[in-house]
């Protein structure tokens, strides 16, 4: 449980760094973001999902 809180904190500091050094890139990408189709975003989002588990997986192990 200890690990999942700091993963989330790591998403949280990155995501907000991201913000904070390019605010206006970021707005730019999610207004491309509604651009592509729901099943791409489906697609993607379970591609990088597996690929996070698969390298918590390998690192952990």
């Amino acid at each position: 449980m200890k690990e999942l809180i700091i993963a989330f904190g790591l998403f949280l500091f990155i995501e907000g760094i991201l913000y904070a050094i390019f605010p206006s890139k970021m707005k730019s990408m999610l207004k491309k973001l509604e651009l592509i189709s729901t099943g791409q975003l489906r697609t993607g989002g379970l591609i990088f999902a597996i690929l996070g588990f698969v390298i918590i997986y390998y690192f952990k192990s």
